[in-house]
C-alpha cells in the first residue's frame, strides 16, 4: 500500500488578501455603485490621521470596526448615529443622519466627507466622516470576511 501526500496551500492570516477580494468583489457585482471615490480606492484611517489637511472636505472611502454606537436625534427630530471607526492603526468618528444598520463591532465599509475639525459650541471635534453610507462587510458576501 502506497502513501500519498498532499500538501495543502498555506493559511492567510493577514487581513490584507481578504480585505482585496471584497472590494474586488463588490466593484464586480456592483454592490458599491460607481462613485469618484472608490475609483481613487480605499484610504487607510492612519493616512487620514497622519494627513488630515489633505483630505479635508474631501470624499472618502473607509473600513474598519464599529465602536460605541450612539443613537440621537437632530434638531428636526431626524434619526441620526455616531459611532467611532477603528482599525489597527487608529480611530475616526462617523456621524450621519438615518437609521443605524450596522452593530457594535461590525466591519464596515463608511463612503463619506472627511473633516479635520468641526467647531460645535465651544467644543471642536476632530478627524471625523460625515457618512454618505455605511455599509457592513459581512451582508455584502460573509464568505469573503474573516
Amino acid at each position: 500500500m502506497t502513501t500519498k501526500t498532499i500538501s495543502r496551500p498555506p493559511v492567510v492570516t493577514s487581513p490584507a488578501p481578504v480585505l482585496f477580494l471584497t472590494i474586488l468583489c463588490m466593484f464586480a457585482f456592483g454592490l458599491l455603485g460607481t462613485t469618484p471615490v472608490l475609483a481613487s480606492g480605499l484610504i487607510e484611517i492612519a493616512e487620514l490621521l497622519a494627513h488630515p489637511e489633505q483630505y479635508d472636505h474631501q470624499d472618502v472611502v473607509v473600513t474598519g470596526k464599529v465602536m460605541n454606537v450612539q443613537l440621537a436625534t437632530n434638531r428636526q427630530g431626524q434619526p441620526a448615529y455616531g459611532f467611532l471607526l477603528q482599525d489597527h492603526a487608529g480611530t475616526l468618528k462617523v456621524v450621519s443622519l438615518g437609521q443605524l444598520e450596522v452593530r457594535e463591532g461590525d466591519q464596515v465599509i463608511v463612503e463619506g466627507v472627511f473633516s479635520r475639525l468641526r467647531q460645535v459650541g465651544r467644543t471642536i471635534v476632530y478627524n471625523e466622516i460625515k457618512a454618505i453610507s455605511v455599509k457592513p462587510m459581512t451582508r455584502l458576501n460573509p464568505d469573503l470576511v474573516g
